[in-house]
Order: structure tokens, then sequence, then C-alpha cells
């Protein structure tokens, strides 16, 4: 479970560091416009705002990859439940889509982590 654990969590912290990656240096390229479906004109308009989205996103790529390296499972349950609720108000105020792409993984990967650390105490 422990593994699973990790596992999950990494995922997230590679998802929004990809989502980092988009939002911040591919967000008025073609390949961006086309996952966000957005226009030219409406990307060059938002890329500041798409910009510091991204960074918020490296900054929870990094808190979880942080909690990781460390062992620190409070430090994993707090930056997955940022990401929790970030997933659940961007799904209630932009797409519900990213209720299932943000949300649902870090929920997933929180359960796990709670899991795993009811099964082996020990883990930090």
């Amino acid at each position: 479970m422990k593994f699973l654990a990790w596992i999950s969590t990494a995922f997230v912290a590679f998802s929004h560091f990809g989502f980092l990656v988009l939002e911040m240096f591919l967000w008025s390229k073609p390949a961006g416009q086309q996952i966000f479906g957005t226009t030219p004109e409406f990307a060059a308009e938002s890329a500041a705002l798409a910009a510091n989205q991204g960074l918020y996103n490296g900054f929870l790529a990094a808190g979880l990859v942080w909690g990781l390296l460390a062992g620190r499972k409070d430090v994993k349950i707090f930056f997955l439940l940022c990401v929790i609720i970030s997933g659940i108000f961007g799904g209630f105020t932009a797409k519900a889509s990213i209720l299932f792409v943000q949300a649902l993984p870090a929920f997933i990967a929180l359960a796990l982590v709670w899991i795993a650390s009811k099964k082996q105490p020990a883990e930090g």
C-alpha cells in the first residue's frame, strides 16, 4: 500500500509539473491552444494569468515532491488537500473536467496515503 501511495502522489506531482509547462510555456503555442481549446487572441490576452496559474501548479508539485523525498505524511496530506480544493474550485468555476483531471487523482492519492499510514504507523 505504501508503494501505491507513493506512486499516486508522484503521479499528481508529475501532472502538476506538466500543468506548469502547459500554462507557463505552451499556453500561446498551437499545442497549448489545442489542449485548452483557446483561440490565439484569447491565449495572447490571458497569457500572464495562465503563467501565474502554472507557477502555482509548480508550487503544488514541488510541495508534493518535498513530501515524497522527505517521507513526510503531513506534507503530502497538506499539498494533496490543496490540489483537491483547487480542483474542486476549478471544476465549479472553470471546467467540470478539472474535477476528474486534478481533484480525483489527488483524492485517490490522499486516500492511499491515509490508508498506508494506518497500516504502517512508522511511515513519515
